[in-house]
């Protein structure tokens, strides 16, 4: 065996990957000047900070979809985050770019989701936005907490007791680009993407499905017909299609065809499932038990750990810090602990 250093890794990547590709070597670096790693070029190191940090192992029990779902094969945060970072690296893959940089975006994506899934944004927002005499509904309100944005903030400030993990601007422009109107810095960052928009389309449509909420029927014909009949053909159909056209245009791409029939699958899964559907009947619950840790700790913020109240930051801005970081599980144990006499909560 021999020993692979960084500056031969960084040295393949000039020699394997696309002109058009994000090079480790020409990083636009760190917020923090450190020492670079013997072994590991700049984009590794940041994978490698991302799985080994809490906020990616709470992931494993925060909703994507379902709240509390009855059965083991339903998708968690985690699941929807390693599924996109698979996508993610197949296409980085075959398009000549920077998987190590693709796969550390995709691990961090979604680390600043908060408990039950875009039920829980949503409520945590409107509850910030309250006690800011913000009117709810409105750009003013939704600019008071996106999981997005909330991500980033978790990897530069509130890992490692307020230390952060230090991340490169490619990582982190990546993380907070992956949805919303704007686009990221890198190829990669864009792929990242399709790439999540690719998951959660056809994914959801199979716990939908595992659910009993949706059949293969169902679903838009013309959506059908262009992208497939089955998770594994509308995955496959989608990837190919960005990888060529990708490849033709020179920038990450979906053929017109394929793009308005994910669309369209798309527009048909928020307006029966994400939105209207009987996956959504648990989400009051649980927006109220996010309302209600909101306003009892905002009024108790010596409750709050310490590590969240580090940075002097308003108290609103302490308290969603807090909450966005709980699991479903552990939101409705404290929830309890305030609100349920002594033994009448949950068991587990």
């Amino acid at each position: 065996m021999r020993v692979v250093t960084r500056q031969q890794l960084e040295e393949r990547e000039h020699a394997l990957l696309s002109p058009e590709a994000t090079f480790a070597d020409a990083t636009r670096g760190r917020e923090r000047t450190e020492e670079p790693d013997p072994l590991r070029t700049c984009f590794q190191q940041d994978r490698d900070r991302i799985l080994h940090s809490k906020s990616f192992r709470r992931l494993a029990n925060k909703t994507q979809v379902f709240l509390a779902p009855e059965g083991d094969h339903y998708r968690t945060r985690l699941t929807h985050t390693l599924e996109v970072a698979q996508v993610a690296c197949a296409m980085a893959r075959s398009l000549g770019l920077n998987v190590d940089l693709t796969e550390a975006i995709a691990l961090g994506h979604d680390l600043g989701h908060t408990p039950f899934g875009h039920a829980g944004e949503r409520a945590l927002r409107k509850a910030r936005a309250l006690y800011r005499g913000v009117e709810p509904r409105t750009k003013e309100a939704d600019d008071l907490f996106r999981h997005n944005e909330q991500s980033v903030r978790i990897v530069r400030l509130l890992e490692r007791d307020g230390r952060g993990l230090n991340l490169t601007l490619e990582v982190m422009d990546g993380m907070c680009c992956h949805t919303g109107p704007l686009a990221a810095m890198t190829p990669e960052g864009r792929l990242v993407a399709r790439a999540d928009r690719i998951a959660y389309i056809c994914h959801d449509i199979d716990d939908a499905e595992r659910a009993g909420l949706l059949k293969e029927s169902d679903l838009p014909v013309e959506a059908c017909e262009v992208l497939g009949h089955s998770a594994s053909e509308r995955i496959e159909t989608m990837v190919h299609d960005v990888v060529h056209t990708s490849a033709a245009e020179g920038d990450i791409a979906m053929s017109e065809r394929v793009w308005h029939a994910a669309t369209c699958m798309r527009t048909f899964l928020y307006q029966n499932l994400y939105e209207q559907g009987d996956a959504k009947s648990e989400e009051p619950k649980a927006e109220r038990v996010l309302a209600s840790l909101f306003t009892h700790f905002v009024t108790h913020l010596d409750e709050v750990p310490h590590e969240y109240r580090l940075h002097d930051d308003p108290p609103d801005v302490q308290v969603a810090d807090y909450l966005s970081s709980m699991t479903d599980r552990y939101a409705i144990r404290v929830y309890e602990r305030l609100n349920v006499p002594r033994g009448w909560g949950m068991r587990s």
